[in-house]
């Protein structure tokens, strides 16, 4: 006859484990002897070797008990079923791998390669990494909706950085998100955007103006997530409609009455 200790030493598992057995009523108490100690023979042995084996295997201890008392057929239909779910939930840890995959990939997380290609540009042309994360998450927005238009919009921010005065014009932009919303430099911030919206042809702003993708649900989300994300937003937009812009994301020029 054997001690708790034994029979946990010949079945390969702890004391621990063949007592959570006893309560889960998977493998039944012996009496205890004359001395107050459970003894335990070689058929405790068996069955707690097989219930270590479909455990082991990934069968849910709520079942172990069923395919225990299982005939032949029934045992292999419940094997089956438990080997797809098995299956299933391989999978979908996998997915879980490939997205934490993603996750270390930084800006391609959530971003075409296009996209990204553009970010690391502006790491190049020295633009701060505030200003980079803020393009990344504005086009991250953009893309969850528009992914058949990025390449286009993209392609056309590559453009404007052609010029250095863009890149320039960037890394200013980090220290002006410094700026309290009533700071006195803002009416001359208002003017140097001005300047540079009417130095755009008149055509691109017609053509991005009609462009069908940025409706107007898409516009007032990221017009929403200017305003949070930039202290100066709201009076900035103000100062511009004064001088006959209005918006942010889809700017337009006001028709004089």
């Amino acid at each position: 006859m054997l001690t708790i200790s034994q029979l946990a030493a010949y079945a390969g598992v702890t004391v621990r484990a063949v007592r959570h057995y006893h309560a889960k009523g998977l493998l039944p108490e012996p009496e205890r002897d004359s001395s107050g100690y459970r003894r335990y023979d070689a058929g405790a042995v068996v069955e707690l070797i097989r219930i270590r084996t479909l455990a082991d295997a990934g069968v849910p201890l709520s079942r172990v008990k069923e395919l225990l008392a299982a005939g032949e057929e029934e045992f292999a239909a419940a094997v089956a079923q438990i080997d797809k779910r098995l299956r299933a939930e391989i999978r979908e840890r996998q997915q879980h791998r490939e997205r934490i995959a993603q996750l270390a990939a930084g800006d391609s997380l959530a971003l075409p390669p296009e996209a990204v290609a553009y970010l690391d540009r502006m790491r190049e042309l020295g633009v701060p990494e505030r200003m980079i994360e803020g393009e990344r998450d504005a086009w991250i927005l953009v893309a969850a909706q528009l992914p058949e238009r990025m390449e286009a919009y993209i392609q056309n921010k590559q453009d404007q950085l052609d010029d250095p005065s863009i890149a320039d014009f960037y890394r200013e932009l980090d220290d002006i998100l410094e700026w309290a919303p009533d700071d006195p430099r803002l009416p001359a911030l208002a003017d140097r955007l001005v300047a540079q919206f009417e130095a755009v042809p008149d055509e691109d702003w017609r053509a991005f103006a009609e462009d069908p993708g940025m409706t107007d649900d898409l516009v007032a989300l990221l017009d929403r997530w200017f305003l949070s994300r930039v202290r100066i937003a709201a009076p900035l937009i103000e100062l511009l409609e004064e001088r006959g812009w209005r918006g942010w994301t889809k700017l337009e020029r006001i028709e004089a009455r």
